[in-house]
């Protein structure tokens, strides 16, 4: 079993995701992807934002990860919970918890 699985909840998951972020570059290239996404988001009138917005994040996450962090996306072994832990490391980046 992968450390990603082996998890039970998400406070469990939090320190291992946070260990899969150990290149700067990698981090910011996800931080850049959420605030983009929450920009789409913010766009009003039209469905297709929703869809960029994805694209942003998900784009710029997964860019981070290949090519500056060089391991594969947590995201691709828990989806829900790898999604959870991008928008609590973007809180904690904001609050200066984790490096930006």
């Amino acid at each position: 079993m992968t450390e990603a699985l082996r998890h039970a909840s998400f406070a469990e998951f939090y320190p291992f995701y946070l260990s899969e972020h150990n290149n700067r570059t990698c981090r910011r290239m996800h931080f850049v992807g959420s605030s983009l996404s929450l920009l789409c988001l913010a766009i009003t009138g039209k469905p297709q934002y929703l869809l960029y917005g994805l694209l942003c994040g998900y784009g710029c996450a997964w860019i981070g990860h290949f090519v500056f962090e060089k391991n594969k996306p947590a995201s691709f072994k828990r989806p829900l919970y790898s999604f959870m832990g991008d928008w609590v490391m973007y809180r904690d980046m904001w609050r200066g918890r984790v490096s930006f």
